[in-house]
C-alpha cells in the first residue's frame, strides 16, 4: 500500500490506482482499494474512515483523491462539482481524428446489470449528459495518443463515448470494434490504455493548489 500513496497528510490520500483492483466493491472476497486504504490507516492506528471522492474503472490505471474525515470528503467533491478539482486522462486510441482537438457530448444509460454503458438519444429515461475535451499528443497512421479531460464523470464515459465517436480504446475488449481489437492484439495491448495522469485540487485547508502527475511514457513507446 506505501507504494501507491503518492501523497497523505491529515486530511487527505492521492493513491496510484494499478490495473485490475476495483476502487470500491460489495463483492464477498474481491479486494478492492477503499478496503486497502481502511485497512492501511488501522495499523497506523487511525480511524478508519475513507472517503470517495471519484473512482476509477477496474481495468484503468491512474490517480484517486480520497478524503480521511467527512468534512474534507465534503470540500473535495464541491471542488468536483465546481470544477476546481481537475482530471486529466492519456488514452491510446484506435484511429486518427480528422482534427487536433474537439469535444464529445452525449447522454449515457448505465446497465448495472451487465455492468455497460451505452450513448442513447437526448431524453431517453434515465440518460445522463456526458461531455468531455479530447486533443491529440502524438500519433501514427493508424493509433493516436489523446489527453482527454472530463466535464462529468458518469460510468465507463470515456470508453463508450470515445468508442461510440468511431476511435475505441487501445485494449478495450469490452467497448472495442473488431477492428480496434484486431489492432490491440497486433500492437500487444492487453489491458485498456487509459491511464488518470494528473489531479489538481485546491488544498481543502490551506487553500494551496496541488497538482499531482504521473508519466505516461509506456503509452508513448507504441509508437
Amino acid at each position: 500500500m506505501d507504494k501507491m500513496i503518492v501523497y497523505e497528510d491529515d486530511v487527505l490520500l492521492v493513491v496510484h490506482k494499478p490495473v485490475g483492483i476495483a476502487t470500491e466493491t460489495a463483492r464477498v472476497g474481491q479486494a478492492d482499494l477503499v478496503s486497502e486504504l481502511k485497512n492501511y490507516r488501522k495499523k497506523k492506528g487511525e480511524e478508519t474512515y475513507i472517503g470517495v471522492i471519484h473512482r476509477l474503472d477496474q481495468p484503468v490505471e491512474g490517480l484517486l483523491v480520497f478524503a480521511k474525515d467527512g468534512r474534507t470528503a465534503k470540500k473535495l467533491s464541491d471542488q468536483l462539482l465546481r470544477g476546481t478539482l481537475t482530471k486529466k486522462y492519456a488514452a491510446l486510441v484506435a484511429g486518427v481524428p480528422e482534427i487536433s482537438e474537439g469535444e464529445l457530448t452525449d447522454f449515457l444509460v448505465r446497465d448495472g446489470r451487465n455492468n455497460l454503458s451505452r450513448v442513447v438519444p437526448k431524453g431517453t429515461k434515465n440518460a445522463k449528459e456526458a461531455s468531455l475535451h479530447w486533443r491529440i499528443m502524438q500519433h501514427n497512421a493508424a493509433i493516436s495518443l489523446l489527453e482527454i479531460e472530463l466535464y462529468n464523470g458518469r460510468h465507463h464515459q470515456i470508453r463508450v463515448q470515445m468508442a461510440h465517436a468511431g476511435y475505441p480504446l487501445m485494449g478495450d475488449f469490452k467497448y472495442g470494434s473488431v477492428s480496434s481489437k484486431d489492432l490491440s492484439r497486433k500492437a500487444a495491448v492487453n489491458s485498456t490504455a487509459l491511464l488518470a495522469y494528473q489531479i489538481a485540487l485546491m488544498h481543502p485547508v490551506t487553500g494551496e493548489r496541488m497538482e499531482f502527475s504521473l508519466d505516461f511514457d509506456k503509452y508513448t513507446e507504441i509508437f
